[in-house]
């Protein structure tokens, strides 16, 4: 099918977009429905780092607007486990027509869910009779979890608990690339949260969250080879030099990415190579005329000519 996505222009008059929604709420709304991993049936496989690189967000802030789109507005479900995603509004829009291309792709996309759960759920904003029944004949009643039971958060999670049931052969033929995406999430999770807990714990501004989030989108378009130890490094000098701001500790990585110092070994050799230049240049400037012979040189100086 083709690659379009229908908003319609009431979508500003719906009473939870005009009334309940924040600006960022609508800007995640209007993303959740358009962007380019979207499907014909509304739930769609995508990860929150993705989401974070095409909305420019950090992945603190994708993390709490995914909160809130299943806890407070309820107008989505995600499994952690398959990556999916599901909108529950999805068919007030998409299903105009149904000619035979649309019923077949809608069918092959359906058979490719992994969780099945999702689908009822979508289901529920579906009027047709023809689209309904495709979607009715992939449901399990018995299997599927209400929707109160779904909306449980696990309190060390944004995102809804895992209470589906993934077929193991999904996961059979080794390392998936779903279980790495995984992976390199839960380790930026943990990244996100060191700089923050430094940030927090030595005074740059608790509140400041538009700075937190400048400074974490470092970790994603740095290229520093460990952005977190870096972006750490930085803040520690920064502290130590009482300039707690975030234009200063920007300042710092800047001068790094322009000497192309990717790594805290090569900022450490090149900070331990200044302070040698330093101190020759102090003792050199201490010698009348500027001459200053390093211990351990023997120099032959002819009289009269520059050494």
């Amino acid at each position: 099918m083709g690659k379009f996505r229908k908003v319609r222009c009431d979508f500003w008059m719906d009473p939870i977009v005009s009334e309940e929604m924040t600006p960022e709420d609508r800007y995640f709304y209007l993303y959740l429905l358009t962007n380019s991993r979207t499907t014909q049936i509304g739930i769609y496989q995508i990860t929150k780092k993705q989401m974070a690189f095409d909305m420019g967000y950090s992945i603190e802030s994708v993390h709490s607007l995914m909160e809130r789109f299943i806890t407070h507005h309820q107008l989505i479900r995600y499994n952690p486990e398959t990556r999916e995603l599901a909108i529950k509004t999805w068919g007030d829009t998409n299903f105009d027509k149904a000619g035979k291309p649309m019923m077949d792709c809608i069918l092959s996309e359906l058979k490719n869910v992994r969780d099945s759960s999702l689908i009822p759920f979508v289901l529920e904003s579906v009027q047709k009779m023809e689209f309904r029944n495709l979607y009715e004949s992939f449901c399990n009643k018995e299997e599927f979890t209400s929707s109160k039971e779904v909306n449980e958060l696990d309190e060390n999670n944004t995102y809804i608990a895992p209470q589906w049931k993934v077929p193991e052969a999904a996961f059979s033929n080794g390392p998936s690339i779903d279980r790495q995406e995984d992976k390199e999430e839960e380790n930026q999770q943990v990244d996100v949260k060191e700089i923050i807990e430094f940030w927090d714990k030595n005074g740059f501004g608790y509140t400041n969250v538009n700075a937190k989030e400048q400074l974490l989108s470092w970790l994603d378009d740095s290229g520093f080879l460990h952005p977190k130890a870096v972006i750490l490094k930085a803040l520690n000098i920064a502290s130590a030099n009482n300039k707690r701001r975030l234009s200063y500790v920007v300042g710092i990585l800047k001068n790094w990415q322009n000497e192309s110092l990717l790594s805290v070994e090569e900022i450490d050799d090149y900070q331990e190579n200044q302070k040698t230049v330093s101190k020759y240049k102090k003792a050199t400037e201490s010698v009348p005329g500027g001459r200053y012979i390093p211990r351990g040189f023997d120099l032959d100086i002819t009289d009269g000519e520059d050494w």
